[in-house]
């Protein structure tokens, strides 16, 4: 019984605890928008494994193993930042590390109407008066690294705060507001712009800014245009342009849903 068909029980708690480990580590690399990166390397370790282990290629299996040594050190630059995520989440817990793994969230962290409501509203009344503004909102994928390129703000999401940020004569209309877990974390934020050549020339670099942030994470940027007034929404690298107030709604209540 402690030996089935070759699989004993220390091999079951072996394959068990590396999956756990891997779910982990790619649920910090979504986190921190290096799922990619993370899926492209688990590729060419599980090509390595089959090439050397299980075919033993002598060949190919010994390029593989230099290409293994040397890129152990260029992991470690690629992901200095996540590794130190990783060892500062687990000395920073309280609770038991494996609980908090698959812990669900909380229902305080639901997005409901009300929540939604003061975006649409300020969304409109700037679109109405032609203000510029560019709204991220964050999803399952953290944005810190934005975040950090903006104020600080951290305040309950209000349609007479976001109207404020977005006046023009205030200091951080230019940059991109961030919004996290129901309250606004930083204005004047930093985004990547899409280098995207399908994008219409109509659509200036607020647009480009939206479209490139959803390109690299789940999040939902909202713009209004400065010229037309105009209201869209860029999600998964694509544009939803020229939306109503219902439609921007009803847009935003279903990608939360949806989450």
């Amino acid at each position: 019984m402690t030996d089935l068909i070759g699989i004993g029980i220390k091999d079951i708690i072996d394959i068990v605890l590396v999956a756990t480990l891997l779910f982990y580590i790619y649920k910090l690399m979504k986190e921190s928008r290096s799922a990619n990166l993370f899926m492209g390397l688990l590729v060419f370790v599980i090509s390595w494994l089959l090439v050397s282990q299980v075919f033993e290629m002598r060949l190919l299996g010994g390029i593989f193993d230099k290409l293994i040594n040397v890129g152990s050190l260029a992991l470690i630059v690629l992901f200095q930042e996540e590794i130190r995520s990783f060892f500062a989440s687990i000395g920073q817990q309280r609770k038991s590390v494996f609980v908090n793994w698959f812990r669900r969230a909380k229902e305080e962290d639901k997005v409901h109407r009300s929540d939604i409501m003061p975006i649409v509203m300020a969304c409109m009344s700037m679109g109405k008066q032609k203000v510029g503004a560019l709204i991220v909102i964050e999803r399952d994928v953290h944005l810190n690294d934005i975040v950090a390129t903006g104020e600080n703000v951290d305040a309950v999401v209000s349609q007479r705060l976001i109207e404020n940020i977005f006046f023009k004569n205030s200091p951080l209309h230019d940059g991109a507001m961030v919004i996290s877990k129901k309250r606004i974390k930083a204005a004047g934020c930093i985004l990547p712009v899409s280098h995207d050549n399908d994008i219409p020339k109509a659509l200036g670099l607020r647009h480009r800014a939206g479209l490139g942030i959803s390109q690299t994470s789940d999040c939902i940027a909202i713009i209004v245009s400065e010229e037309t007034g105009g209201i869209s929404i860029a999600q998964n690298g694509q544009f939803h342009l020229r939306l109503s107030a219902e439609e921007l709604e009803s847009r935003l209540s279903d990608a939360f849903e949806n989450k």
